[in-house]
């Protein structure tokens, strides 16, 4: 009778765990399609399982919830806006607006704008394409200019006044091609951490001054990287056309690294950004390179971290 009991329990279990396996893969699907023809490229995660996912031409935003893979239109494209990166904070969405020279701030529960920032000026090429917000400011970064854009934020994360250009000094030089992309802080906010996509180089911004350090990562490079994301000392950089996430081990005070490891996943099609909530990473498929249509299909794919 003990045998038998022992042995219904072990089956039990068995079962059990079987079951919570297939639950928590139906609730958090490995991906996530947003809506045909959306030309996606930033991902932000809000509260709970909330996502948000921007349209570069259009500037529409999706929102949608991780555990079940659903969602719609929060905010409608409108002509003049268009969404890079973005980044959720205190209930507003940051979205970079790439060619357009500006930033944008939308209520996240409601999909109202709240700010149109022109963060470009005096002419020439510009594309503001990733934002980071720390507890004081949100900070921008423009592939084609050698500054990055400062938006003071009040304490309950309210835009305070203008955005204002830092210029960066040190390290970073401009280079042809695509410069500054993804960006990242520290918790205190006192410290950034931007990808130069044109060179795969690394580098660390003194928020207070604009000055730039170069990473050093023992002679390696991150080509074609992209959305970045930063927990303690390890950094997650996006390579995009190459399809994988390097991941980067820094030394204390980030002043050097090592690329520790890649993550690949067969549904990768030129990712571009990644969110995170626990241990998943959610990586935006771009698909650049495939001509993009009404019907051209898109999606978020989870991987482990």
């Amino acid at each position: 009778m003990r045998r038998t009991l022992l042995l219904l329990t072990a089956v039990a279990a068995v079962a059990a765990l079987a079951a919570s396996t297939a639950f928590a893969k139906a609730v958090f699907p490995e991906t996530i399609s947003l809506p045909d023809g959306w030309q996606p490229e930033g991902i932000a995660i809000g509260r709970g399982t909330t996502f948000y996912v921007g349209s570069i031409p259009t500037g529409a935003i999706f929102r949608g919830d991780l555990r079940t893979g659903q969602g719609a239109t929060l905010v409608a494209g409108a002509s003049g806006r268009a969404a890079i990166g973005l980044d959720f904070d205190r209930g507003r969405l940051f979205v970079a607006g790439g060619g357009t020279g500006k930033g944008f701030v939308y209520d996240a529960q409601t999909g109202a704008l709240l700010r149109e920032l022109q963060l470009a000026s005096g002419g020439g090429a510009t594309f503001v394409n990733d934002v980071v917000v720390t507890k004081r400011a949100a900070w921008f970064t423009d592939s084609n200019r050698a500054v990055l854009y400062r938006l003071p934020l009040e304490k309950n994360g309210r835009p305070a006044s203008a955005a204002r250009a830092v210029p960066l000094t040190g390290d970073f030089r401009l280079v042809s091609g695509f410069n500054l992309n993804g960006i990242d802080a520290t918790p205190n906010g006192k410290t950034l951490v931007v990808v130069q996509s044109a060179t795969g180089k690394l580098y660390r911004v003194v928020a207070a001054t604009g000055a730039t350090t170069e990473i050093g990562l023992g002679g390696a490079t991150v080509p074609n990287g992209d959305g970045i994301l930063l927990l303690g000392r390890t950094l997650y950089v996006v390579r995009n056309s190459d399809n994988l996430i390097a991941v980067v081990a820094l030394a204390k005070g980030l002043a050097s690294g090592t690329v520790a490891r890649t993550i690949t996943d067969p549904d990768f099609d030129v990712p571009t950004t990644i969110g995170r909530l626990g241990s998943r990473l959610y990586a935006v498929n771009a698909r650049f390179g495939t001509a993009p249509t009404p019907s051209t299909a898109y999606s978020v794919v989870q991987v482990r971290r």
